[in-house]
């Protein structure tokens, strides 16, 4: 079956939008896993516009209580700064289960492409190394579409998380036939080199279940967006537990 990983950056969106503590990340977090979430996802970035340093350390401690992944996704290229220590000493301090490798720049506004396997390999590979050392799963986020990923594999990564935008501008138009075969020929190709499958950005309610369905053996998706947003409407229980019912069907 299919995980379901909850990005809570959105969260901390709001909260640093007024300061002080509230929306409660915390409790944010808490409220998924009881509502069945697999794991939880967060995405620090170097200027702290959401998830900061403690609250990584904070969100580590409970998934450590709670025996569930905690899947900490930034760009390994990234220098340490004010407030931000780098992902590796982050990785070093929190010791998540998995690192999701992220080609992000501090200008974007969400991660929307993959890593070119060929140009960054050599970079990626001893970093790679560096956080498998620490004991972490390594997923390289990748396009799909992309012929060289399975040169993921020679670099030590575990697993590649597809970058499902383009499917999802698809399926909301109506015409997601060749986008869904693609991101499933690229997971086929990726898993034939020794690769597990995530898949991440833009999921939500309406196309999970056609993609789950139609890409093969899917390890993980990670959702937040969508899923914070659909949660203002419906309530956060209720939309976690919406996402559970939509994989546990599917899988």
């Amino acid at each position: 079956m299919t995980a379901l990983s909850v990005n809570l950056n959105k969260i901390a969106v709001l909260r640093n939008a007024r300061g002080g503590s509230e929306p409660d990340l915390l409790r944010a977090a808490r409220a998924c896993l009881d509502a069945g979430a697999h794991g939880l996802t967060v995405h620090p970035r170097p200027d702290g516009r959401h998830i900061r340093t403690d609250d990584v350390l904070t969100l580590a401690l409970l998934c450590c209580e709670r025996g569930v992944e905690f899947n900490i996704e930034g760009n390994p290229f990234a220098p340490h700064r004010a407030g931000y220590p780098g992902l590796l000493a982050l990785c070093e301090q929190a010791r998540p289960a998995q690192v999701t490798l992220v080609p992000d720049g501090d200008g974007q506004l969400t991660s929307d492409h993959g890593f070119d396997f060929v140009r960054d390999g050599a970079a990626l590979a001893p970093l790679i190394n560096q956080f498998k050392a620490l004991g972490c799963r390594v997923s390289v986020f990748a396009n799909v579409g992309d012929g060289e990923i399975s040169r993921a594999a020679s670099l030590g990564a575990d697993r590649v998380e597809l970058y499902t935008g383009p499917f999802a501008r698809a399926h909301a138009a109506g015409d997601s036939a060749a986008a869904m075969a693609a991101a499933a020929n690229t997971a086929r190709i990726a898993q034939a080199s020794g690769l597990g499958v995530n898949a991440g950005h833009d999921l939500n309610q309406s196309n999970l279940s056609d993609f789950i369905r139609n890409v093969p053996e899917v390890c993980e998706v990670s959702i937040g967006h969508a899923l914070i947003g659909e949660a203002l409407y419906a309530g956060l229980d209720a939309t976690v537990r919406a996402y559970r019912r939509i994989l546990d069907a599917a899988g």
